[in-house]
């Protein structure tokens, strides 16, 4: 007997105003870079009437096995303020495609490019199947305790992922929270500081450190601590931190005061405790909520730096001798974002990756420059979130699903 399995199609209102897209796009087949218009664009790959099509045995040949994933309805979606766009349509794109309604809210820090953008898709889809609903809290309580969502996807801090999700079991709608991350990257003793350098400093610093899923803290061998905290202070040293439209900048501004503050707060605590400020330390003078790319050399467990998710430009780095007890001190963390191991040893790597409580482990690069791929699903162990973005699993969130078995057919 087979068993097949498919995604209804979009309501009938949705059909006649769907956009007809190419046969074939390499967006789809390429690593995309990881644009709002790419990750909707790719997301129309994902073939809804073939979609996780599955066979199973059974000895009985009189009946048909259906298994029909169908619309949840409307889905109440709150994004964050540090990739408006991009976070937005990681919501929009699956559960459109599902054939849903969304009813979406950026942040009250960013909300002009998601107003924006909800102007530009007025008439792309019918009236009502899109929405953008702007304001200060408490707005996003609003929406999850209303009692028309069927779903909340939620991107955001952990604190408030719990509260979002306490909500939403009142009326037991299904959640997607993706969260924080205090995502560690491991080095080997074998690695080569030079040749890893780069790649772990945008890591970490890319987007001034605001990405749930940055590199939050190293780990490094004892024997080379000291080098690599040399080479990554040359280049926090080279950075340019400044108006995101002067071209020369290469790091921007915090999102706000409160950001600002916090980041200081936790360096300040850091240094008092012992650590080292390699570069950086202080915030910039002048106007704007600017803070400069910050080495902490000689951090150690137990620091707030360490063990919290500091959400900007500070890269606290922790020597270690002990392998094994690295591993056990980086899962004992609440969080369970991203995580990446360096080494020139491959197999080692991978063996060090595979004992990492992380939903998305990577070897010589961070997530969000080799792993962030639309066709990739993405998911938070403990704090870090619950359920699935993005892929087909991702899609499969925005549905519910329904078993059908009826006899075939006589003739």
């Amino acid at each position: 007997m087979r068993a097949a399995e498919h995604f209804s199609p979009p309501p009938t209102c949705w059909r006649r105003t769907r956009p007809t897209w190419p046969a074939s796009s390499s967006a789809s087949r390429a690593v995309p870079s990881p644009s709002p218009a790419k990750w909707i664009w790719s997301s129309r790959g994902f073939a809804i009437s073939a979609a996780l099509r599955c066979r199973a045995r059974c000895s009985s040949t009189t009946e048909f096995i259906e298994k029909v994933h169908k619309p949840l309805g409307v889905v109440a979606a709150i994004a964050p303020w540090n990739a408006p766009l991009m976070l937005a349509m990681w919501k929009i794109a699956p559960a459109l495609r599902a054939g849903n309604t969304v009813v979406l809210k950026p942040s009250p820090c960013t909300p002009l490019s998601t107003l924006a953008m909800g102007e530009l898709l007025r008439s792309v889809f019918p009236a009502g199947v899109l929405n953008v609903v702007s304001g200060l809290d408490p707005l996003g309580a609003r929406m999850v305790e209303h009692p028309v969502p069927c779903k909340v996807s939620f991107t955001g801090s952990t604190a408030t992922g719990k509260k979002v999700a306490a909500s939403a079991a009142n009326s037991l709608k299904r959640v997607t929270l993706e969260l924080g991350g205090n995502d560690p990257a491991i080095v080997l003793p074998d690695a080569d500081p030079v040749a890893i350098a780069d790649k772990l400093f945008w890591g970490g610093f890319v987007n001034s450190g605001q990405i749930c899923l940055a590199v939050k803290r190293v780990y490094v061998h004892s024997t080379i601590h000291d080098s690599l905290v040399e080479e990554l202070a040359q280049r926090a040293r080279t950075a340019v931190v400044g108006d995101g439209f002067d071209p020369r900048s290469t790091l921007g501004p915090l999102t706000n005061t409160m950001q600002r503050d916090k980041v200081a707060q936790l360096v300040s605590a850091a240094i008092d405790d012992g650590a080292v400020a390699v570069t950086g330390g202080e915030a910039l003078p002048g106007q704007g909520y600017f803070y400069p790319p910050t080495i902490l050399a000689n951090a150690k467990d137990g620091m707030a730096v360490v063990d919290e998710e500091q959400f900007g430009p500070v890269m606290p780095v922790v020597a270690y001798d002990d392998l094994d007890a690295v591993i056990e001190r980086v899962n004992t963390s609440p969080f369970g974002l991203t995580a990446s191991v360096r080494s020139t040893d491959l197999d080692a790597a991978a063996r060090v990756a595979t004992q990492l409580d992380a939903g998305q482990v990577t070897v010589n690069a961070h997530a969000h420059a080799h792993g962030l791929r639309p066709y990739l699903p993405f998911s938070g162990h403990k704090d870090s979130g619950i359920g699935v973005e993005n892929a087909l699993e991702g899609l499969a969130e925005y549905t519910s699903t329904t078993v059908l078995i009826h006899p075939k057919p006589t003739s």
